[in-house]
């Protein structure tokens, strides 16, 4: 388990994505420019009461947002951990696959542990319940896509472009930029996910060098959420 967990957060692989001085400041300025038009389309889709039928739009809208600037951003990779195989020696490396699905439904577990806590606070359980009500009144069927596709669409431009543009600490000013982004909804618990969440997907850029493991279990953590929480503040 030990060497599990290091090879998918820590252990960082070999690779060679050094960009040139010109195409780091180009893609530092195209990040710029589709954060404040990320941050634009947000606070559009606030005003959306729950239960509108643009809420659909607005939400594939920001998605949209995300993934066009991660490709303009310049090249994307999906990134390799090590393997360890009984029958060789040595390691090799291949895509990250299980590892980050299984680490985003325990982080999920985590979350609806810290859940029963929170339905307990006043507060705290309106601050879910709030968003809960976008998937009380919504069909759940294309909320599970909206949910995947935005879960994907975030990770290619915070992990993608975001982290690719920062040559220092990227995985800090990633995760950073990433609560700044989700703190624009108002919502408290919202954002204190993202610091949690942030972090362990930064991680896994960093070991991988790559977006596939940050996606991956970035959708499991968000489509797991989408389907206790209702169970769980019902």
């Amino acid at each position: 388990m030990r060497r599990w967990v290091r090879r998918s957060l820590w252990d960082v692989v070999p690779r060679d994505h050094r960009q040139s001085d010109a195409a780091l400041r180009r893609r530092q300025l195209v990040t710029v420019g589709f954060v404040l038009l990320g941050a634009l389309v947000l606070g559009v889709s606030l005003r959306i009461e729950p239960g509108s039928v643009w809420f659909y739009p607005a939400a594939i809208g920001l998605a949209g947002v995300w993934a066009v600037g991660a490709f303009a951003s310049g090249p994307l990779h999906l990134g390799r951990i090590g393997a360890w195989r009984r029958q060789e020696r040595g390691h090799r490396l291949v895509r990250p696959v299980l590892a980050p699905i299984l680490i985003g439904l325990g982080l999920a577990g985590i979350f609806v542990i810290g859940g029963l806590v929170v339905r307990e606070i006043g507060w705290l359980d309106r601050q879910v319940r709030s968003v809960l009500d976008f998937a009380d009144q919504g069909s759940l069927p294309i909320l599970v896509v909206v949910t995947a596709v935005n879960g994907v669409a975030e990770e290619l431009f915070f992990r993608g472009a975001v982290y690719a543009a920062l040559p220092h600490h990227p995985v800090a000013w990633s995760s950073v930029a990433y609560v700044i982004a989700t703190l624009a909804t108002g919502n408290v618990m919202l954002a204190f996910a993202a610091i949690l969440l942030g972090a362990v997907v930064g991680l896994e850029r960093r070991a991988s060098g790559g977006v596939l493991a940050p996606i991956l279990t970035h959708c499991a953590w968000s489509l797991s959420m989408l389907l206790a929480l209702p169970l769980l503040f019902g």
